[in-house]
């Protein structure tokens, strides 16, 4: 032990309580809005984790639908995880950009797969080499038909409805009317096929108007890396694909080979892709992923009382303790603060905006639901949600960059499984609520006023 050492006090989110106030505040009045990087807005302040149990398209998809943002994992190769992107991507805005097409020679069971793979319900024809739009044909012409083999052309629409450039959405719900049809083809001057517009994407604006959504409307998509060349080849060809925001997921960030990669990063890619760092759990490590580049910061080294760096290496920092560590100095820098771990409830998180986080992430608590990875299977009367056991740290296989993390500590193999828990949306809704709440004894109507407003009392 250092000579002359104090050993200082730390608290976890346990520990204390929010401070009630006199309030005209209530918790329908409450605005969830927030930050997830210096440029990036989300509706709700919540980021499912980066984990192989949580996130892959199905959860970035609804996750963003309801305001937070999704990090898909990066323990599968690369092009799976560009393509668990392009899904997220794709899923929905104001106009998709490079279509998903077919060539006219192409067979209908060509077509038939490309649907179904893509999860969508028509394919723009395209002449080749010119590019010029010649047709359409959707599931509708399909159905019933079982000469698979025969060419597109014999059940493609020729009249084919299409617009130039950028329109505006109640014009395109015109045309659609007007037409009943599904789909506008966006041409350019020489009829080349540009994007398409469809009734389903612009019903869904409608549906989900706090979704987290790029400047085309699209979802936002963040996806997890390591350190090192892996995760600059990751990092670009993702950001290629149209990723929004790419998580570093270092056990302990403050090294060499995080921060390098960070500079790395923000040096090839420049402004084109926003960058979350962590995870760290003092403020000298956080300068330091801010000067690389950084544009975020995640908080949690041996957040919560299980972490394997608690257990196994007796390291860690109580994760309240950490974000207030670390809030004072980024508040400087303009930089959000995201809790990286120790959210088991809707208290932590409103302890953890309450101490100065403007997002956290999720894990263990959308692992269980509906859009996580793995199936749900019935024992002793209870459904559990299980997950492949190669998909565990110590039976990953050696394309996933995680292995090159000195730091992460492998756990427990046998237990594969955790309650199963619904839906996504139901426990973004007992989240979210039971924030708004809490803000509201706060006396706090957003989440820059909770910051500022709240105060804690050791509870004991």
């Amino acid at each position: 032990m250092k000579r002359n050492a104090v050993i200082r006090e730390a608290l976890g989110f346990d520990d204390v309580l929010l401070v009630p106030v006199e309030t005209n505040v209530k918790p329908e009045d409450v605005s969830t809005r927030t930050r997830l990087t210096r440029t990036i807005s989300l509706g709700i302040p919540l980021i499912a984790a980066g984990h192989d149990n949580v996130t892959e398209s199905a959860m970035a998809i609804a996750i963003a639908q309801l305001g937070g943002i999704g990090v898909i994992h990066s323990n599968m190769p690369l092009g799976k995880q560009v393509e668990e992107v392009r899904r997220v991507k794709r899923a929905e805005g104001e106009t998709v950009s490079n279509p998903i097409t077919i060539s006219p020679e192409a067979s209908i069971a060509e077509a038939l797969d490309l649907m179904t793979t893509y999860k969508i319900s028509g394919l723009p024809v395209i002449e080749q080499p010119s590019q010029k739009v010649i047709g359409i044909i959707t599931a509708r012409d399909i159905r019933f038909f079982e000469d698979y083999a025969k060419p597109v052309t014999e059940l493609m629409s020729r009249e084919v409805i299409t617009v130039k450039g950028n329109i505006e959405r109640s014009m395109a719900q015109k045309l659609l009317h007007q037409h009943r049809i599904e789909k506008l083809v966006v041409v350019d001057g020489q009829g080349r096929c540009t994007g398409l517009i469809t009734a389903r994407d612009i019903k869904k604006l409608a549906m989900f108007p706090q979704a987290a959504r790029d400047g085309r409307g699209r979802l936002r998509a963040g996806a997890a890396v390591g350190t090192g060349k892996d995760a600059f080849d990751r990092a670009s060809a993702m950001a290629d694909a149209g990723l929004d925001v790419v998580f570093i997921d270092a056990a302990h960030a403050h090294t060499r080979d995080a921060i390098g990669t960070v500079s790395r990063i923000r040096q090839q890619r420049s402004s084109e892709v926003q960058i979350v760092a962590g995870n760290v759990a003092n403020a000298d490590a956080a300068r330091s992923l801010v000067d690389a580049g950084a544009d975020a910061i995640k908080v949690g080294v041996g957040a919560g009382g299980f972490a394997a760096s608690r257990t196994v290496a007796g390291v860690g920092m109580p994760q309240l303790t950490a974000v207030l560590n670390i809030v004072e100095l980024c508040a400087m820098m303009n930089i959000p603060v995201i809790a990286g771990g120790g959210i088991k409830d809707s208290a932590a998180l409103a302890k953890a905006i309450g101490a100065g986080a403007e997002s956290v992430v999720i894990d263990q608590l959308f692992a269980g639901t509906d859009e996580a990875p793995g199936s749900i299977v019935y024992h002793g009367g209870h459904a559990y949600k299980v997950v492949n056991p190669a998909a565990k740290p110590q039976h990953r296989p050696p394309f996933t960059s995680l292995v090159h993390d000195p730091y992460l500590f492998d756990e427990d193999a046998v237990d594969t499984s955790i309650p199963y828990r619904g839906g996504v949306a139901q426990m973004v809704q007992h989240l979210v609520g039971g924030l708004k709440l809490a803000m509201a004894y706060a006396g706090s109507r957003d989440i820059p006023a909770m910051i500022e407003n709240a105060e804690f009392v050791r509870a004991k």
